[in-house]
């Protein structure tokens, strides 16, 4: 079993690798080009895998603070990449529901244990807990509220594919992070790249939805 955890361990390490490589491809191509397509779906596959794997790892022994940022990190990438079926209201499944309840359970869990820190993983990375489990939260609750009452703007599936991808690409860098940057304090190791990555992602997706208002037909190609 030690050694099919240390091969889970090793397949996680190099998806997670991958992950981080490709996505600037499929960020500075043009929107639903043929690379475009290609980079995203490497992307996604490779996060999938991240995914699945920390899944396993954080089950076999027990670590609920890292299954449940599994959870909260791989829905990002999962809503971003589901937003590109989910063009009309009528498109949304059993499996955008479940993803969507199970990351909302997720984030309250991570934010009720790092208020009430019943462990020293807890106590250490308390603040972290909190703000991953609100951004999950709120993230999951939009998606939820849209999913009842769908959005009037018709490009709104395309700026939550940005929005999904570009944040998960944050959980990446932060892996990255967490994982090489040792000079740094435990919080900050965690929290830099969403300190640092929310605002540019706003940016990104403001100056998209500049060019789409001076160019309509643009939505229609993309995904």
């Amino acid at each position: 079993m030690d050694g099919l955890m240390l091969t889970l361990r090793w397949i996680h390490i190099a998806a997670g690798m991958l992950a981080l490589v490709v996505a600037p491809g499929a960020m500075v191509t043009v929107k639903g080009g043929p690379a475009h397509r290609r980079w995203g779906k490497i992307y996604f596959w490779a996060m999938a895998t991240v995914a699945i794997t920390a899944l396993v790892l954080a089950t076999w022994r027990p670590n609920y603070f890292l299954l449940m940022v599994a959870i909260f990190s791989f829905y990002l990438a999962f809503s971003g990449y589901r937003a590109l079926y989910r063009k009309r209201p009528g498109d949304v499944g059993p499996l955008d529901w479940t993803a969507t309840l199970a990351t909302l359970v997720a984030s309250a869990g991570l934010a009720v244990f790092g208020l009430i820190q019943p462990s020293p993983v807890w106590q250490r990375l308390g603040v972290v807990a909190i703000v991953f489990g609100v951004i999950g939260a709120i993230v999951a609750g939009r998606h939820a509220w849209h999913f009842v009452r769908p959005s009037a703007d018709v490009r709104a599936w395309l700026f939550d594919h940005m929005i999904g991808m570009l944040a998960s690409y944050i959980a990446t860098v932060t892996a990255f992070s967490v994982v090489n940057f040792t000079f740094l304090p435990p919080v900050a190791r965690w929290l830099w790249p969403t300190v640092v990555g929310t605002p540019l992602v706003a940016i990104w997706v403001s100056y998209h939805r500049g060019r789409f208002k001076r160019r309509p037909t643009i939505a229609t190609a993309v995904g």
